[in-house]
């Protein structure tokens, strides 16, 4: 797992971790609920939303550009169709923890509007 980590580029790192910011708001909300808190839960979630597309979008310009260039190295068909699904596996990664933080962090804010009223 580690290597992964090592091997993404900069911008897939800060795509997949921008979901932690509406997560950390919707599970503080949900312990100390104030409107402050609600308020800075909408932009966080624009954020969010599009940092998990930008990242998942550079994921499948990278594939579009590995199957454009063979890869690379001299490989053959069978070798691009084995490797070109992983490559659109891992796009979709940002998608995935962005949109599952996304729901944990709303899940939060739902809990928090509950002991407010």
């Amino acid at each position: 797992m580690l290597s992964i980590l090592t091997q993404a580029s900069l911008i897939l790192l800060m795509s997949t971790m921008m979901g932690m910011l509406p997560l950390g708001m919707g599970l503080a909300y949900a312990i100390w609920p104030s409107e402050q808190r609600l308020a800075l839960m909408r932009p966080l979630s624009l954020a969010t939303i599009f940092a998990a597309l930008c990242g998942s979008m550079l994921g499948l310009l990278n594939v579009l550009r590995g199957m454009g260039s063979g890869g690379g190295f001299d490989v053959g068909p069978a070798e691009l169709s084995r490797v070109s699904p992983i490559g659109l596996a891992e796009a979709l990664v940002p998608l995935f923890v962005g949109f599952g933080c996304l729901t944990v962090a709303w899940l939060g804010v739902a809990l928090g509007l509950w002991r407010r009223a």
